[in-house]
This record gives C-alpha cells, sequence and structure tokens, in this order.
C-alpha cells in the first residue's frame, strides 16, 4: 500500500506536515465559530446576526472540504488511476455527488 491513500474505505493518507497543519488550522476556526454561535444563542442574540455567522461557518466548512477535494484528487486519484484502478473514478463521483446534496 502507497503512503498516499486516502481515508476511506478503511485506507489512510500520509500528509505533508504543512497540510496536516493547514487542515487542522482551518478546523479550528470553524470550530471557534461553531463555539461563537452557540454563544450567542445563549446571549439570546438577534436571529439575523446568528444566521450570518451560521452562512460563515457554511462558508468556511465548503472551503474546507473544497481543500481537501483537491488534495485527494491531486494525490490518491491520479496515483490510483496512473496505477490502472479505474474504480477511484467511481468513488470519486460518488463523494462529489455526496458534497453537493
Amino acid at each position: 500500500m502507497s503512503e498516499n491513500k486516502c481515508e476511506c474505505c478503511g485506507r489512510k493518507k500520509v500528509r505533508s506536515e504543512e497540510e496536516y497543519k493547514k487542515l487542522l488550522n482551518r478546523l479550528s476556526r470553524i470550530e471557534g465559530q461553531v463555539r461563537g454561535i452557540k454563544t450567542m444563542v445563549e446571549q439570546s442574540a438577534y436571529c439575523p446576526d446568528i444566521l450570518v455567522q451560521c452562512a460563515a461557518v457554511n462558508a468556511a466548512m465548503n472551503a474546507f472540504s473544497k481543500e481537501l477535494l483537491a488534495s485527494h484528487i491531486r494525490t490518491c486519484v491520479a496515483e490510483d488511476i496512473r496505477g490502472g484502478k479505474d474504480e477511484t473514478v467511481d468513488e470519486l463521483v460518488a463523494t462529489i455527488q455526496k458534497l453537493m446534496r
């Protein structure tokens, strides 16, 4: 098994330290935004103010997903296709369909 297998179907991916830190930093910021929304609810903030923050979290999650998907395509998918594993294309299509729901 290659080092660049992805965390799907029991497979794993070894990420560079830079990619690992970048992804975790994004998630930590999103986690902070969600905690902020919780605080707003606890403090009875005005609904539209909370909704604006919810939209920001959704946008941040979408950006995270796009970055992770791009990395997956550049590494795991490309490697599998080069290795003759055509079923990886079907897996990618299914993943994209789930993301677009």
